[in-house]
């Protein structure tokens, strides 16, 4: 995107840093946040979305409003984000270090995350770090990721546990 486009943006109430690579076609709405990452072709964010540094994001991804997607988050081509989504990328999350000083991106390290290709994630789900949703897995509303999802499987629940298999 050229830096007039991005300024044109920003006007609208997004604030596009950048270090953003967008693809072709990329629709974004306002109110969004984006900085260091990386969003492919046809993808369309949505109002008041999140989206930190390292994370990369494929083609025909439709990411409702209200996200949030941390550093360490890949999402996959043709994936569904639900609305009121948030992904974590720390395990133990601290505030202070034991001497009380504030923590600073040294004192901890980012879990990785991945969502494959043609999955959906339902509104108001929480994903954990260091999970894989499978392949055209679908994660039920209000959810908790804590582990991995088969692909083609659906899982929902607190903890989100399986629920059954996709028939193709």
């Amino acid at each position: 995107m050229f830096h007039e486009e991005i300024e044109k943006k920003m006007e609208s109430f997004e604030r596009i840093a950048s270090d953003v690579k967008l693809g072709k076609n990329v629709q974004i709405y306002g109110f969004v946040n984006l900085y260091g990452c990386e969003i492919d072709d046809e993808t369309k964010i949505g109002a008041f979305v999140e989206i930190q540094k390292k994370v990369k994001i494929g083609k025909h991804v439709k990411i409702s409003s209200h996200t949030f997607i941390c550093e360490g988050v890949t999402i996959e081509d043709n994936v569904f984000v639900g609305h009121n989504v948030s992904f974590i990328n720390d395990k133990y999350p601290h505030s202070t270090n034991p001497d009380n000083s504030l923590q600073t991106g040294a004192d901890w390290a980012v879990v990785p995350t991945l969502v494959k290709r043609g999955a959906s994630i339902g509104t108001s789900s929480t994903i954990l770090c260091g999970v894989t949703i499978g392949e055209n897995a679908i994660v039920g509303a209000g959810s908790v990721v804590t582990k991995d999802v088969p692909p083609n499987s659906i899982v929902a629940g607190v903890p989100a546990r399986p629920m059954r298999s996709i028939d193709k």
